[in-house]
């Protein structure tokens, strides 16, 4: 397409990414991404090693100067960038957004969409702007959430949304000729970062807020907690507790909840 992009990006969403727009003919001349933490537990592709193999120029530090390239993309990059360094891009800066905007702007949207039990959540292309997660929108795709899937399970399909978005717009972005359409943040909502403390089971809560808590936070993330163990999975069931909280029946792990129904916990990580 003879157009140049600098690329920011993490995990399989930037993978992917990064993978389209070589296949669109772009020129990438240069991608910027993070150092692994190594006390993260890393389920995703390496940017920087697939960069390395396509023998791209690969940092993993926020460079002074990108040049002046015609667009710059975020593929879940982790960090905001500065608006000096977006308006560097002729012909725009774009974010692939991990929920169908305006709904679910900010931090970890997966996995508070899943614990506000939503049945669909999605991905969003859209301009950066000096808000996060504010600016105009390209081209989004729905993905639905099923009732006891884990973040990891719809995680595949939003990456497999995201390369069909951008593969849907990457032609009309070269060319300058982007439709756009308003994201209206009064009909949206934001949500901060999640910490590893946010994944206490309280028992008083219903027996589908909890399973939607074990859902959304289930390895490789932190993990739903419960004092003495940590709770993966979970599935609600009919019947009356015996007791609030977790109890044993022949060798199997149930709990009862605020409002009365039973949770069966299938996978149970007990602490020693």
């Amino acid at each position: 397409m003879g157009s140049q992009a600098v690329v920011f990006g993490y995990g399989d969403i930037g993978v992917r990414g990064l993978a389209v727009l070589l296949d669109a003919g772009v020129e990438v001349p240069l991608v910027v991404t993070h150092q692994d933490d190594p006390a993260e537990t890393r389920w995703y592709g390496s940017v920087f090693d697939f960069a390395k193999q396509k023998r791209l120029r690969v940092v993993t530090d926020l460079p002074k100067d990108v040049g002046n390239p015609d667009l710059i993309f975020s593929f879940y990059y982790r960090n905001m960038l500065p608006m000096s360094l977006l308006a560097k891009a002729r012909l725009g800066a774009y974010n692939m957004h991990g929920s169908l905007l305006p709904k679910f702007r900010g931090r970890a949207p997966l996995n508070w969409a899943i614990l506000k039990g939503e049945t669909e959540t999605g991905v969003t292309l859209h301009e950066m702007v000096e808000k996060p997660d504010a600016g105009r929108i390209v081209d989004q795709q729905a993905v639905p959430i099923g009732p006891d899937e884990d973040a990891v399970a719809v995680f595949h399909r939003m990456t497999d949304a995201a390369e069909r978005v951008l593969r849907r717009s990457i032609k009309d972005l070269v060319s300058g000729k982007a439709k756009f359409r308003p994201n209206d943040l009064s009909k949206g909502s934001y949500y901060g970062r999640r910490r590893p403390e946010d994944g206490r089971i309280d028992w008083s809560k219903s027996a589908k807020e909890i399973h939607d808590l074990v859902r959304a936070v289930a390895p490789p993330f932190p993990g739903a907690f419960t004092e003495g163990m940590k709770i993966h999975k979970t599935r609600i069931e009919a019947g009356k507790p015996k007791q609030r909280g977790p109890y044993r029946v022949n060798g199997e792990w149930f709990a009862g909840c605020g409002d009365g129904k039973v949770l069966r916990l299938l996978e149970v990580q007990e602490s020693r």
